[in-house]
């Protein structure tokens, strides 16, 4: 019989998600009645808004009609959408033949592993969004877990003690260094100084930068970078990964976008760009038409208006969150530029503490640890809920 793929042996049992899931579901079964809210999964809980939406049910009702009926596509994703995206989210920083349309951030993350293989170093934010480093090692790049985690991946603290920015030193020569700003799961956001600094010591140290850029529109601050490639020379070292899912509530919908630059160049000269588009055109059929067509309609002017007035409703949640912490004398940051907030609890079991909160609140959270070694003695706390649950939520956590 065949063998299992030892690759698949050495990931760790049990993805964060799920096992939340599970819990929640004993939770539930042990106590009927219990009115449980959710403060954990990052899944938006509104409304696609009107405009966007119209742009979906157009998508529908076009595949209904013989003079405009669509099969297959470009693997890429319609030009015009790959342009708007260019023209509207990048002003012409990007071109649109650099902009690859997807089914979502989180499988571009995964299809990217096979860019570059199992013979390349992977270094990741810690704590940071699980599938970085889950992905590495189903490629082959990880290793076998550790109490400390993964020996074959190079993890980068971001704490408080240096304001959530990872030793820039620690980067890998040659390899790959995952990003997300704002970070999930603290909140935090990069500065210009810091993206700049970033930029600089991948170039030199030959490495290129899986940017994530999925929670940008949640930015309020103006000064704060939206994309990597507001930094001068990011073209020559890194990908950004974007999503339509937080902003716009495509999360089932799904529909995101990749920016692979013609100028990135492996060390021996060949274009990155060109062996991405054939990754692409191999393994993926495109994203769904119905799809990209509520992303025109995201990128129309009243679509960004619904965009701002959704993100804004998330980060009225996220200050009632934060808010109720505080009152609490509980140290948190994120919050203010991002969906989530990141809580600390010295010296506590991150599981333990999610087990407290469920058991005498009935909220779900995120475990920190759940997120990378560096996340021990935290909890995430997600703004993605209706209104008045988040209110009751920071009304029980008030006499936790």
């Amino acid at each position: 019989m065949v063998q299992r793929n030892p690759c698949i042996a050495n990931i760790k049992a049990g993805y964060l998600f799920p096992e939340i899931g599970k819990r929640r579901r004993e939770f539930a079964a042990a106590h009927p009645g219990a009115k449980i809210i959710s403060l954990g999964i990052g899944n938006t809980t509104e409304p696609i808004p009107s405009h966007i939406d119209g742009g979906l049910v157009a998508g529908a009702k076009d595949l209904a009609a013989m003079e405009n009926y669509s099969g297959y596509g470009d693997e890429q994703g319609l030009t015009a959408l790959r342009e708007k995206i260019a023209a509207v989210l990048y002003r012409g920083m990007v071109a649109a033949d650099e902009v690859f349309i997807s089914d979502g951030a989180k499988c571009d993350i995964g299809r990217l592993q096979l860019l570059f293989g199992a013979g390349t170093k992977a270094a990741v934010q810690d704590p940071s969004y699980p599938v970085y480093v889950d992905g590495s090692v189903l490629i082959g790049a990880g290793g076998a877990w550790e109490e400390s985690g993964y020996k074959g991946i190079i993890y980068l603290p971001c704490t408080a003690e240096n304001n959530y920015f990872p030793d820039l030193s620690l980067l890998p020569e040659n390899g790959l260094v995952y990003f997300c700003s704002p970070n999930n799961p603290t909140g935090a956001v990069a500065d210009r100084g810091q993206l700049a600094a970033l930029v600089e010591a991948a170039r030199r140290k030959g490495s290129v930068i899986i940017y994530d850029a999925a929670y940008s529109e949640y930015i309020r601050d103006p000064t704060l970078p939206k994309s990597i490639y507001e930094i001068e020379g990011a073209t020559l070292c890194a990908i950004e990964v974007n999503s339509f899912s937080k902003p716009a509530g495509f999360t089932g919908v799904r529909l995101g976008w990749s920016v692979v630059p013609k100028a990135l160049k492996y060390a021996s000269g060949e274009s990155i760009n060109a062996d991405w588009n054939r990754i692409c055109t191999t393994i993926f059929n495109g994203a769904s038409n119905i799809a990209q067509a509520g992303g025109l309609a995201a990128l129309d002017e009243e679509g960004l208006k619904e965009i701002q007035a959704l993100t804004d409703f998330y980060l009225g949640n996220a200050k009632l969150i934060r808010s109720a912490l505080q009152k609490l004398n509980i140290s948190c940051v994120g919050g203010d530029n991002s969906p989530y907030i990141w809580a600390h609890f010295p010296g506590r079991d991150s599981w333990e503490v999610f087990s407290e909160i469920l058991e005498k609140c009935q909220v779900v959270t995120t475990p920190g640890v759940g997120f990378g070694p560096a996340g021990q003695s935290f909890i995430r706390f997600s703004a993605f809920g209706h209104r008045a649950d988040v209110e009751e939520a920071c009304e029980r956590l008030s006499h936790w």
